[in-house]
């Protein structure tokens, strides 16, 4: 027996008042809708039911029964509501993971414009550098910036991120400008302290030149807003994301250096989530929206050279 569904031909017997106006709710037919009801009965030990030719009644016990019956049912149908498991509609909590800074400069402006479009998502969002285990801290979805995704997760590339070396002019106008990556060695130097490579540095020419340098770092900082302000502020040369300075840049607040040279890391921010089956609809509706916001990466609205 199926109790649930025996349950749900209970209630309807009692709503409808009869076994015969039943079989319209429930689909089922008049015999398989007796049979349920009697298993039910037999499986408690108890008659739910008074029958006579003329009318149904519950019985004391059967009274008590259909009012948790029908308590039961309808929170069984709210939590498949919110999970979205009977719906298309995109609601709930929608837990996200993020990079500092590319959370706050980059995320963080389209929050709203999201939660208008999806009022019903509740969004629970988690700045962090660490690298978040989604499934054992149970995170849906994650924002990450690397060069392969988690191979556990299923990872949609979102924007290409281009490094760039880069100083304040009164900075090279006291020290002077490199001309060439492997002169990084006699500047002073502000590291981003999580970065896996350390102090070295590998570049390549359009041309196909590479290069490889260990800089000299004289500050480390866990932070690439941190690691701009300071480089703004002229206390040596950075090399950070585009998406961190590229403004600044814009702004003459800060040089690029190298032209033709890139860095030999070639990231892409991710968006990340466990699986591709039965993928509930919020997160169906954020990969969506992400995909749409970052088709041109608004920190660089020019397609990028050849030396991206």
């Amino acid at each position: 027996m199926d109790k649930l569904q025996a349950m749900q031909t209970f209630v309807a017997v009692v709503e409808s008042g009869s076994f015969v106006a039943a079989v319209d709710v429930t689909g089922q037919s008049k015999p398989a809708v007796s049979r349920q009801v009697s298993e039910l009965e037999q499986f408690l030990g108890i008659r739910l039911l008074h029958r006579t030719t003329r009318r149904l009644s519950l019985t004391d016990e059967g009274r008590v029964y259909f009012a948790r019956c029908k308590e039961l049912l309808e929170t069984i149908q709210d939590v498949e509501s919110e999970v979205g498991l009977n719906s298309d509609q995109a609601c709930g909590r929608l837990r996200i993971g993020a990079p500092q800074d590319f959370g706050v400069e980059q995320l963080a402006p389209l929050w709203g414009k999201f939660t208008e479009q999806h009022p019903l998502i509740t969004l629970n969002i988690t700045l962090s550098d660490r690298t978040i285990d989604l499934l054992e801290e149970g995170f849906d979805m994650a924002i990450r910036i690397s060069a392969l995704g988690d191979s556990r997760m299923v990872a949609r590339p979102l924007a290409p991120v281009r490094m760039i070396a880069c100083a304040a002019p009164e900075f090279l106008a006291r020290h002077g400008t490199p001309g060439t990556p492997a002169e990084l060695r006699d500047y002073p130097f502000i590291s981003y302290s999580y970065r896996a490579g350390g102090d070295d540095w590998s570049f390549r020419h359009v041309h196909g030149d590479t290069c490889q340098v260990r800089v000299r770092s004289t500050v480390y900082v866990n932070n690439g807003a941190t690691c701009r302000a300071m480089a703004i502020a002229g206390q040596g040369i950075a090399i950070q994301p585009d998406f961190i300075v590229n403004a600044a840049i814009q702004a003459g607040q800060l040089v690029e250096l190298f032209e033709g040279w890139s860095t030999g890391e070639q990231l892409v921010v991710h968006t990340l989530y466990p699986t591709r089956t039965h993928l509930p609809p919020k997160v169906q509706r954020m990969r969506d929206f992400l995909i749409e916001q970052f088709r041109v990466p608004p920190w660089c609205p020019r397609p990028q050279d050849s030396a991206a």
